[in-house]
């Protein structure tokens, strides 16, 4: 529903912001930051899931974001250095 895409949406622009911050330094505007945050539930969630991790409650999905879009983040890093 249009509730939880909101929802969505909002957590992943959190989460990539604050990826930002702890990875950069600074945010990516709106939509970078969104971008970086969706891309990084997705990484992350599949780490997670892969490694048999699982973090519930409220704030689970958004510290799954927020862990993935900084692995995404520093695997960016690395590219642009080499």
């Amino acid at each position: 529903d249009l509730q939880s895409l909101l929802v969505f949406f909002v957590i992943g622009a959190l989460a990539g912001w604050l990826a930002g911050l702890l990875m950069r330094g600074g945010g990516f505007g709106l939509l970078g930051n969104f971008l970086v945050g969706i891309l990084g539930a997705v990484v992350g969630g599949f780490l997670f899931k892969l490694l048999g991790l699982s973090i519930g409650g409220t704030f689970g999905p958004f510290i799954t974001a927020v862990i993935g879009a900084a692995l995404l983040l520093f695997l960016v890093g690395l590219v642009k250095k080499g």
